[in-house]
């Protein structure tokens, strides 16, 4: 099974994909993930992200590309993954498709974590990481046991700051404008299914395990 997560920022995606990765025995590839273990490691291609990174730059499709290719050959992903992070566009979409033909390995179902802006601006404006592992926490939904101090790693937990609600909302519109034709490339392809992420993590993901499950065939349960 190889699943793709798509959603607004806030929807969970980065929480659901681990969670659904583990119930399902599925490899969790995250490309945020990806990109900064290739730069610790000082990887070829992490080197030639980090060049990218140290002058402002985007790190360019491409070079995620051959990242993702790299771990699509690993022993551990033959069994499967849950992708989140990527594609961001129609563009990703299209290159994606065709590196998992070329490997006889191609997409089985996408989630769409649907979000409603108000719970959106809530986490959002309420989250808290990890400057040393990058760990997500929140005020009130997932306070850490000591204030200001991760629970994994004991390091300095911070609020980034462009999670405040202006930048929020401008970032929802964004978000929707870049990822409108790509739900419609996955509703053509028959492979998306809607998921209401309003709720809590334990009830979205009992939903996305079921869907699975099921196999339902309708691309926009929600």
């Amino acid at each position: 099974m190889r699943i793709v997560l798509l959603g607004p920022p806030g929807a969970g995606k980065g929480t659901q994909a681990k969670k659904l990765a583990a119930k399902l025995g599925l490899s969790h590839i995250s490309t945020g993930d990806l990109l900064r273990q290739n730069v610790a490691r000082q990887s070829d291609l992490g080197k030639e992200a980090k060049d990218y990174m140290n002058k402002g730059l985007l790190v360019p499709d491409a070079l995620v590309t051959r990242m993702l290719t790299e771990r699509f050959g690993e022993p551990d992903v033959k069994k499967g993954f849950i992708l989140d992070g990527y594609p961001r566009n129609i563009k990703q979409a299209v290159t994606l498709d065709e590196v998992l033909k070329g490997m006889s390995m191609p997409i089985d179902l996408v989630f769409d974590l649907a979000c409603s802006e108000e719970v959106i601006i809530q986490r959002l404006s309420g989250r808290l990481v990890c400057r040393k592992c990058g760990a997500n926490f929140h005020r009130t939904n997932m306070p850490p046991a000591k204030e200001g101090i991760c629970d994994n790693c004991g390091g300095e937990l911070y609020q980034r700051a462009d999670d405040n609600v202006e930048t929020i909302k401008k970032r929802i519109l964004v978000y929707k404008d870049e990822v409108s034709a790509l739900i419609e490339y996955y509703q053509k392809n028959k492979l998306l299914k809607r998921v209401n992420s309003d709720g809590a993590a334990d009830e979205v993901l009992e939903e996305m395990v079921r869907l699975v499950s099921n196999g339902e065939n309708d691309p926009l349960k929600i």
